[in-house]
């Protein structure tokens, strides 16, 4: 695992309720939060399923044998953790509380 996906894996996986106002504070105006919470999920997903794909193909076998479908049990586990992580959109929201997310105005 990557440093920043051990961070990542902290996140609380459960829905909880966000305080509104404190995600106002941030840039001044509470859509322009949700826009940039929303730009920084899209990137997270595309991060994860990116990486997940990178670590499933060293499994996959190019053969035309169908009768043989085997699993194996690190590629069970890898595809455990990623459905344990949070969301995309959880982990954004986590990052933009803890001011790890840099955005800016145009």
């Amino acid at each position: 695992m990557s440093t920043n996906r051990k961070s990542l894996t902290s996140v609380n996986p459960l829905v909880e309720t966000r305080d509104v106002i404190a995600l106002k504070e941030k840039t001044g105006n509470l859509y322009e939060s949700i826009a940039v919470i929303s730009r920084r999920a899209n990137q997270v997903s595309v991060n994860m399923k990116e990486e997940l794909h990178r670590k499933l193909d060293e499994f996959t076998v190019h053969g035309d044998n169908l009768e043989e479908v085997h699993e194996n049990k690190e590629q069970i586990e890898i595809s455990r953790i990623y459905e344990r992580m949070a969301n995309a959109p959880l982990q954004a929201i986590t990052e933009f509380n803890e001011d790890q997310t840099y955005y800016r105005k145009k």
